[in-house]
């Protein structure tokens, strides 16, 4: 007949068995009594998680470097703009060919904080100092829904020149750079990239924040 030494590793497993079940259920009533009772606080004390941020120089380079080109500011501007090809001798309603080109175009400007390196960024604690790349024109386009010929004259003795209207775009791209520079584009793109990161910078603890 099987002994009591027979069935000691059944009755260790049982006895396990039940300890693991007492113990899952004192767990939820403490559980239960911590969260409504007085020690609901001690409690959320010992359970408490934190967030650690990596305020170190290369990860927060590299947390500014994220941001890649940063579209900051949107112009745009209507504008007339006039080519012509003239003859010499001959009058332009005989050789001469003028076009006047509506445009309706569009300026992006920006900072790309790709360029920014680890020299461009010094920490002292909770206080940082940067120098962060220029802005600059990022884009130039004519919006081709918008824009048209507004008159084409061509003279008498003379066919319409097929590169004109392709000319006098590039010339209403050019001039839209140069207006979008004189109305403070780049400066507003500098202000605008500053603040962006002054958002993230405070967001990761700093501060004080410098530019250079």
């Amino acid at each position: 007949m099987p002994t009591f030494s027979d069935y000691r590793g059944h009755y260790r497993l049982l006895l396990g068995l039940m300890l693991g079940f007492v113990s899952g259920a004192l767990f939820v009533v403490l559980v239960g009594l911590a969260s409504q009772g007085p020690g609901a606080s001690v409690w959320s004390a010992v359970l408490r998680r934190t967030t650690a941020v990596d305020l170190s120089q290369p990860a927060v380079v590299n947390r500014i470097q994220q941001l890649q080109r940063l579209e900051t500011v949107d112009y745009s501007l209507d504008k007339i703009v006039a080519g012509q090809r003239e003859n010499n001798i001959l009058p332009d309603f005989l050789t001469g060919d003028r076009l006047l080109l509506l445009v309706h175009g569009e300026v992006i400007a920006g900072v790309d904080f790709g360029q920014l390196g680890s020299k461009d960024v010094s920490l002292h604690g909770r206080e940082i100092r940067l120098r962060t790349p220029g802005p600059k024109i990022l884009t130039v386009r004519l919006d081709n829904t918008k824009t048209r010929v507004y008159i084409r004259s061509t003279g008498l003795l003379v066919p319409v020149d097929p590169n004109l209207e392709s000319q006098v775009r590039e010339a209403a791209e050019r001039q839209l750079r140069e207006a979008a520079v004189q109305d403070g584009i780049l400066d507003n793109a500098r202000k605008n990239a500053r603040t962006t990161l002054s958002g993230l910078l405070n967001g990761l603890g700093f501060g004080q924040i410098d530019f250079d």
